[in-house]
């Protein structure tokens, strides 16, 4: 999905890459990501968010919630990590990484808690008054005020299969008045997903009407004199999409995809941010006039199409076609169409959640400077890998 873009933006990570691999530095079926460039596309972001008064927290799950990455980002100036579900948030705050929203997409485990209310997350998503009344004992018992937002939702929004979940837009009042009257948690903000998605055939970024439901849901408390400190409108977050949302007040959401370049505005190499990673893994075996390289990376909305291979002696890459892949298989290999030499180099780059492959994730500095060393390596789950 994003070759052209790859060799466009970031040429010189091809290049290193490819050089750490020569190396035995890289193993097949690792994720390479520029730091620098990922700290880069940070800071602009961060940019334009404060000249539109919009708060950005740190989506990590795409990059393979890495705590080494994220403890980089936090310090340029990201109000705490969103995690996305309860195993993020322990990696995040074993490395001591400020956790700052929690709860959505994935609700808080019963038993956890009274550990998200302890750890001071500044606001926690609840989807049912059984959460919220969970999320009260456990303030009421440590002695504190927990912010809590409420996902809405209204016929007819996009709902993503094993994410639904939301208060019924109708019955918004209701919930509230209940939710007013439990102890030691305080409303503070409304949410939903997706509020922004790409348009292929516009090619464009556009709200959809999930957004315009968060917007009812706050004008409905409005009406009520319920004020809302958050708005809370994530996904598809980006330099040029940001004005968007804050041409609808929005004022926090959750850039991820946009840190490392890797959004589908950025398929054709033209948006601010720029891309910061890459997939390198190898060529195994051919078969019946298909090339197989090693797997472990396969998303199945990743949308990848293109692969470069550098077969052995030669510094020109020639562009292969990936094969659709069958989505009820494992993905130990991809197939590649046409047959290249065994132990030929392959890079791809597509929208991918490292968090839910198999791959290693492996961070590199010094890219653009012809200086790329290798800081860190983690697991597709965030945990740290010796030499």
């Amino acid at each position: 999905m994003f070759i052209k873009a790859l060799k466009h933006q970031n040429p010189a990570l091809i290049s290193a890459t490819r050089r750490l691999w020569q190396q035995e530095k890289i193993a097949p079926d690792s994720w390479v990501i520029d730091v620098d460039q990922v700290l880069d596309n940070g800071r602009r972001l961060l940019t334009v968010a404060e000249q539109y008064g919009i708060t950005l927290y740190l989506m990590t799950k795409q990059f393979g919630r890495n705590p080494w990455l994220a403890e980089k980002l936090l310090a340029l100036g990201y109000q705490g990590i969103v995690a996305v579900d309860y195993k993020e948030s322990r990696v995040m705050r074993r490395a001591g990484l400020h956790v700052a929203h929690q709860g959505h997409l994935v609700q808080i485990p019963s038993s956890l808690v009274e550990t998200a209310v302890a750890h001071n997350t500044d606001i926690i998503t609840v989807f049912s008054q059984e959460k919220a009344r969970e999320i009260s004992a456990a303030a009421v018992r440590l002695g504190r005020v927990q912010a809590v937002m409420l996902k809405v939702y209204a016929e007819g929004d996009t709902l993503y299969p094993g994410q639904e979940s939301g208060f019924p837009l109708t019955e918004l009042d209701e919930v509230v008045t209940q939710l007013r009257q439990l102890p030691g948690i305080r409303l503070a903000g409304l949410t939903h997903f997706p509020c922004l998605l790409w348009n292929d055939a516009l090619a464009q970024t556009l709200p959809t009407q999930n957004l315009q439901t968060l917007v009812t849901a706050r004008h409905s408390l409005a009406q009520r004199g319920i004020e809302i400190a958050q708005l809370n409108a994530p996904s598809a977050a980006s330099c040029t999409s940001l004005p968007l949302l804050a041409d609808f007040d929005v004022t926090h959401t959750e850039p991820g995809h946009a840190l490392t370049g890797t959004i589908p505005a950025n398929q054709y190499g033209d948006q601010p941010e720029r891309i910061a990673m890459l997939l390198l893994t190898e060529i195994s075996h051919s078969f019946k006039g298909r090339s197989y390289c090693y797997g472990g990376s396969y998303y199945r909305r990743g949308h990848a199409r293109n692969a470069l291979i550098f077969t052995p002696g030669s510094d020109l890459p020639t562009e292969a076609l990936l094969s659709k892949m069958d989505d009820s298989s494992i993905d130990y290999h991809l197939a590649l169409q046409g047959e290249y030499p065994p132990g030929s180099a392959v890079i791809l780059c597509f929208r991918t959640q490292i968090f839910v492959t198999r791959s290693d994730v492996v961070l590199v500095t010094g890219i653009q400077h012809g200086e790329a060393a290798i800081v860190a390596r983690y697991d597709s789950l965030g945990n740290i890998q010796e030499e």
